[in-house]
This record gives C-alpha cells, sequence and structure tokens, in this order.
C-alpha cells in the first residue's frame, strides 16, 4: 500500500502543465556537484521545477516543508544514509517518486528499494554515474502519468505502473 498526500498532486499550485505532460516539482539530493548538476540541468532542460540539496539534513527538512512529485537521491551523503531521508519522506506522507541514483552497488540499491517499498515509498533505481536517457524518460513518463496520460516509453523498466496507479487516483 502507498502512501498518499491528502492533495491529489494535480491541484497543487506549483504544478504546471505543458502540453502532453505536467512539469514536476523535483528534489535532488546529492553531495556530489558534478551529479547534482547534471541531474538539475536535465530536470530543468525537460521544464521541471528544481531544489537542489547536498546533505541529509538539508533534504529532511525541503520534504517536511514542501511538496514535490519526485527526489533524486544519492544513498551516501556527507552527513549521513539516504536511508534516514527516505523515512523522513514517508513521515511526511509523500505521494511522490523517489529515485536512487547512487554508486553503491546493485546488491545495496535493491536493499533500499526493499526499504523503501516497506515504507509505501515507490522507489526507482539508476546507478552512477546517472544515465541521462533513463532519467529524462522517468520524469517524462511521470509527468505524464500525474496528469492521466499512458507511459509511451520504457528503459530499463524506469516506467512504473505503481507510479502510474499513484498519480491516476
Amino acid at each position: 500500500m502507498s502512501v498518499m498526500s491528502s492533495e491529489p498532486a494535480t491541484n497543487r499550485p506549483e504544478a504546471v502543465e505543458e502540453g502532453d505532460r505536467r512539469a514536476l516539482q523535483l528534489l535532488v539530493v546529492d553531495d556530489d556537484a558534478a551529479q547534482r548538476t547534471l541531474i538539475s540541468l536535465a530536470a530543468k532542460q525537460a521544464g521541471h521545477a528544481v531544489t537542489v540539496v547536498s546533505t541529509c539534513n538539508d533534504a529532511i527538512r525541503e520534504v517536511r516543508d514542501k511538496r514535490f512529485d519526485c527526489v533524486t537521491l544519492d544513498l551516501m551523503l556527507e552527513d549521513g544514509d539516504g536511508t534516514e531521508v527516505l523515512k523522513a519522506i514517508a513521515d511526511s506522507r509523500f505521494a511522490g517518486s523517489v529515485i536512487v541514483i547512487s554508486g553503491m552497488d546493485a546488491a545495496r540499491r535493491i536493499a533500499a528499494r526493499l526499504y523503501a517499498r516497506s515504507l509505501g515509498i515507490d522507489l526507482q533505481s539508476l546507478p552512477k554515474p546517472v544515465d541521462l536517457a533513463a532519467l529524462r524518460i522517468y520524469l517524462a513518463n511521470l509527468g505524464k502519468t500525474a496528469l492521466g496520460l499512458p507511459v509511451v516509453h520504457t528503459w530499463g523498466g524506469v516506467a512504473a505502473e505503481g507510479v502510474a496507479a499513484k498519480h491516476r487516483s
């Protein structure tokens, strides 16, 4: 069962519809400046609004204070573990999607996905260095499903029906 926000994503005042997709509110959490820049530029070029932080503490504050459609999250941050951020996301009744973008091995990313699911969070995973094509496709599909439109592209299983169902309700 997924944790749902009391406010539908399409009624959020920050949401901006553009053509057949909706601009997303994205939180980028990474302590690597180059990765933060790559991820945020790719999202901004796709028309999404981006907030960037580099620490667990800043990420936790942001998810408590603001609503996001998607969070990209590194698992190893200077001031803690990304799983602390996942717990704060669950506590905030986050209804979006999380993309772990980490240099950790596949087993650690799978463990993070299982932990996130135990908290009711939909989580996808991409290894570092980030595959910008996969990230763009995932964000485009998330923007479409938020409007109830069909997912058109997939890339390595990135299109998740759980996200689509959550954003349609």
